[in-house]
């Protein structure tokens, strides 16, 4: 875990790097990849001024990981974290504590006092919920239904 660097420009190589990562997770369907891959689209053609903000984690082999995140339009200082994926081959290694810290640190410096973040509450995601509490986020509520019939979302926060 010694050799890798930040990226927070978005590159054209990173529809194909983020939808890889996101279609090998297990974790996120068609949809979902989409619309990720399509906020990548977005910054780079800068359609309109996108809030949507990336970081890129890299090694010497390409992007390993990554983050999207933005300002909540209307708060004075909050933020979401929309979407942070690891590489399946690099699970489990630190890299997604890592990005999100990262993610902290810059929303911490743009001053940003809160993160939320939304996860789903079926069993896939309960090592997602564990990893945002292991990092000191809290539940905050829970939406029933919301994705699906039986499919929560789970909003967490964390004060900075």
């Amino acid at each position: 875990m010694d050799n890798y660097t930040f990226r927070y420009e978005v590159q054209y190589s990173d529809l194909i790097s983020i939808k890889n990562i996101l279609s090998e997770s297990g974790f996120f369907n068609d949809s979902e990849i989409d619309i990720a891959v399509s906020l990548i689209q977005e910054k780079l053609e800068d359609i309109r001024e996108s809030s949507y903000q990336f970081i890129f984690l890299e090694d010497e082999f390409g992007v390993i990981g990554y983050t999207c995140y933005g300002y909540i339009d209307g708060t004075k200082s909050s933020y979401d974290l929309y979407w942070i994926a690891v590489d399946p081959n690099y699970k489990r290694e630190g890299y997604g504590t890592l990005l999100l810290k990262k993610a902290e640190t810059l929303i911490r410096s743009k001053k940003g006092s809160h993160i939320y973040i939304e996860t789903s509450s079926t069993s896939l995601y309960e090592p997602t919920r564990l990893f945002y509490e292991n990092n000191g986020y809290k539940k905050e509520a829970v939406l029933k239904n919301f994705y699906n019939e039986g499919d929560d979302k789970v909003i967490f926060s964390k004060k900075l």
